[in-house]
Parts: C-alpha cells; sequence; structure tokens
C-alpha cells in the first residue's frame, strides 16, 4: 500500500512511458499478458491489508467495502499503467484507523502488521501460482496445454508469479510511503519516527530518482531474482518428490 503526491506521479509516468517508447519497451503481447497477474497481485494485495485491518478491530476498510475481492474495489488507475509499464505499482490505498486497533497491541505495531500483509500476500500468491504452473505442466499433454492457447495460458501464469514477486519486493521497500516504512517505523526509537514522518515529500523525490537511474535496478532486481527462484527451487523440488 503506498501513495503519492499526483504532481510528482505524472511526471514518474510520463518520464517511464516515454524510456519504454523511446528505447523499444513497449510490447502489446507482453502487455496483455501482464494484465491478468497485475490485477491479482493488486487485489489480493490491497484486501489484504483490509483484511488483517478488520481482523484488528478497525472496520474502516469494511465500512468502505474493500473487503472485496472485486478488482474495481481497489485498482488505482496510474498505480496499475506504472506496474505495467515500471513494474512497479499500487493500488488504491486501504484507508485504517490505528486508534480502532484492539488494545492488546499498539497503534504502530497494528500499521505495521496491516502493512506487511500486503507484500504477504503476493509472496503466498507468486507461491500458489508456482505450483499451478508445475501442476500443469505435469499435465500438460492431457490440458492441451503445448498449443498456442496453451503456451499462453502458462505464460500468463509465470507473469503473475513475476509481478506478485515484483509488486512484494517492491513494497517492502523502507522508505516512505511505502508499505516496507510503516513496518520499519514499528522498531524505530520516537525521534527517529519524527524526522522520517517530517521528511516525507524529500522521500518522494529520492524514490523516483533511485526509480529512473539503474540503481534500483542494482538493488531490487537481484532480490526479486532471488526470490523467484527460490519459489521455483522449492516448488519444482515438492513436485519432484511427489512426482
Amino acid at each position: 500500500m503506498m501513495y503519492f503526491d499526483n504532481r510528482y506521479l505524472y511526471i514518474f509516468l510520463v518520464i517511464i512511458v516515454a524510456m519504454n517508447l523511446a528505447g523499444g519497451g513497449f510490447d502489446l503481447l507482453s502487455l496483455l499478458l501482464t494484465i491478468p497477474g497485475v490485477l491479482i497481485a493488486i487485489t489480493f494485495h490491497e484486501f489484504a491489508h483490509g483484511f488483517a485491518a478488520d481482523r484488528l478491530g478497525d472496520d474502516t476498510p469494511r465500512n468502505q467495502g474493500r473487503l472485496s475481492l472485486n478488482p474495481l474495489s481497489h485498482l488505482d488507475p496510474i498505480g496499475v499503467v506504472m506496474l505495467i509499464f515500471a513494474h512497479i505499482g499500487w493500488g488504491k490505498p486501504v484507508q485504517i484507523n490505528p486508534n480502532n486497533f484492539n488494545r492488546k497491541i499498539s497503534a504502530r505495531t497494528g500499521e505495521a502488521i496491516v502493512s506487511f500483509a500486503g507484500p504477504l500476500m503476493n509472496f503466498i500468491l507468486a507461491f500458489v501460482f508456482a505450483i499451478i504452473f508445475y501442476a500443469l505442466q505435469t499435465l500438460a499433454t492431457s490440458f492441451a496445454l503445448t498449443t498456442q492457447a496453451g503456451i499462453i495460458i502458462m505464460t500468463m501464469i509465470q507473469c503473475t508469479v513475476l509481478v506478485n514477486v515484483g509488486l512484494g519486493v517492491f513494497n517492502l521497500i523502507p522508505l516512505p510511503p511505502l508499505d516496507g516504512s510503516k513496518i520499519l517505523m514499528a522498531f524505530l526509537p520516537y525521534n527517529a519516527k519524527r524526522w522520517f514522518e517530517d521528511h516525507t515529500q524529500l522521500f518522494y523525490i529520492i524514490f523516483l530518482v533511485i526509480w529512473i537511474t539503474p540503481i534500483s535496478g542494482m538493488i531490487i532486481s537481484p532480490v526479486i531474482e532471488a526470490i523467484t527462484g527460490g519459489i521455483d527451487g522449492i516448488v519444482s523440488s515438492l513436485f519432484g518428490l511427489f512426482g
């Protein structure tokens, strides 16, 4: 879950789209194959935030209709476009009221749990779709998945795994206003928390600078590859045991 000032969003969106077009990075087929994964990743990510808050005693997401798996309840147009073109993105932020959390936990701890729920859901989905991929691959002949339509389905499933891992990793970056920053806040001393909160706009700019330079790829891509490879290794081993 994240939210950017729209002024920065529009600038960032124009830069990313222009870079993709100028560099020949726009591929309509890849776009179409990615869309289902994007819808699934964002919808479940935001639902998980709302569900976690609801379980902790805050009925704000429920009252706003966010405890739903209807993509229209969660999609942010700019966030979807960003996820498709820039491979980072977000849904419509789930609003919560920490004052409604159960008294057994602090507001900061509750916010950290709610924030972590989104990325955790994405990693769970990546694991589930990896299992589906291997299951269908094992039964490829029976399901006629060696046909062109079958290959498209398998590719969509692979894209869904990658998109979910990417969205989960991206949101765990400990940089305001990403989910990772709210998780970090639960462990920071008071003065550090205040400093982070007072410099939110600065972090917007830092984030944009990092993402339109090679720094982002150097930091995040290896993590995404490692997690994706780990999931693939675990699932393939499971199928090897029962195959």
